[in-house]
């Protein structure tokens, strides 16, 4: 479907979300690495997906879902099942979790090459698989960039100072880190969220990005801090929102460099302009994928429409 080095290498869990809502239930694959892959493979990227997916039903869902998105699947291991996560989504379409998920990566675990490495969610906070995704960061980001999404899940994590020496961790070796007010409010309960994110910052990161929902987002940069408003738009169903933001922003940032090593020199560079165009370019991808059930990203098409009828209606 491609070949060495991709675009974007995702490193994290693919599961099968059973969603229940008022109007009954449903199977559908998910999981915050799969969607963040997903949605670069719809922006037209090259993208390989490594994850951990049994040859049973819910492993040939996913697979077909990643395919008719363009993404690789590359196993980290064969597990004797397939993730599942029971979503239950409100009337206002907002989502909780339960799960039973599966993640020992191996230790002889590789990530192929790539201009780019993103991680984040289950993957860097469970035992025992969390320490290998680590390792695996450190080695990749000699020739990648790295971005990183915590997306916590306080049920599947060691508890909150095991989760912030985790995140931490990822933080100290990522390029770009992007979380919502929501984990940073869980991580850091007595600091606002542009404090954490200038924290941040000062640890490694270019570019540190918070959303808050309907609230926009904010982002800390060398340049300084960036706010934007939320897209207005209809909201059907929030599954893989964050995700579409996440894909979205690595897909803008992809655009200004070419090698990894420009690329990072670029982070570094980056203005307010900048910034905000991105912001407002993954915020619009997000009011797309909320405006419709499931998790069903723009392609590059729809987004350049959306994006068009945002500066047209300024």
């Amino acid at each position: 479907m491609t070949h060495d080095p991709y675009d974007v290498v995702v490193l994290g869990e693919a599961l099968i979300d059973v969603v229940h809502t008022s109007a009954g239930a449903a199977e559908r694959p998910g999981g915050s690495p799969a969607n963040v892959a997903v949605a670069l493979g719809r922006l037209g990227r090259s993208v390989a997906l490594a994850t951990r997916v049994a040859d049973d039903a819910g492993g040939r869902s996913i697979r077909s879902w990643l395919a008719d998105a363009k993404v690789e699947t590359i196993a980290l291991g064969a597990p004797a099942r397939t993730s599942t996560a029971l979503a239950r989504i409100d009337d206002a379409g907002d989502a909780t979790y339960e799960f039973d998920l599966d993640w020992a990566v191996p230790a002889d675990a590789q990530v192929p090459g790539a201009r780019l490495v993103h991680t984040g969610s289950v993957a860097t906070t469970l035992s025992p698989g969390a320490d290998a995704v680590a390792s695996l960061i450190e080695r990749a980001r000699v020739e990648a960039i790295v971005t990183y999404d915590p997306n916590i899940r306080p049920a599947l994590t060691g508890g909150r100072e095991d989760a912030l020496r985790r995140v931490e961790r990822l933080v100290a070796l990522a390029d770009v880190a992007k979380a919502s007010a929501d984990d940073l409010a869980w991580l850091y309960p007595d600091a606002t969220t542009e404090e954490v994110a200038r924290r941040w910052c000062e640890v490694h990161p270019a570019l540190v990005v918070v959303t808050d929902g309907a609230a926009g987002a904010l982002a800390v940069g060398r340049a300084g801090a960036v706010r934007v408003p939320a897209t207005t738009t209809t909201i059907l169903d929030t599954v893989g929102a964050g995700d579409t933001f996440m894909g979205t922003l690595i897909d803008t940032l992809l655009h200004f460099g070419g090698a990894a090593s420009a690329l990072r020199a670029r982070l570094q560079q980056l203005t307010t302009d900048d910034v905000t165009a991105a912001l407002r370019r993954s915020a619009a991808a997000a009011a797309i994928t909320v405006s419709r059930r499931g998790m069903d990203p723009p392609t590059r098409t729809e987004l350049a429409l959306r994006s068009a009828e945002m500066k047209e209606s300024a």
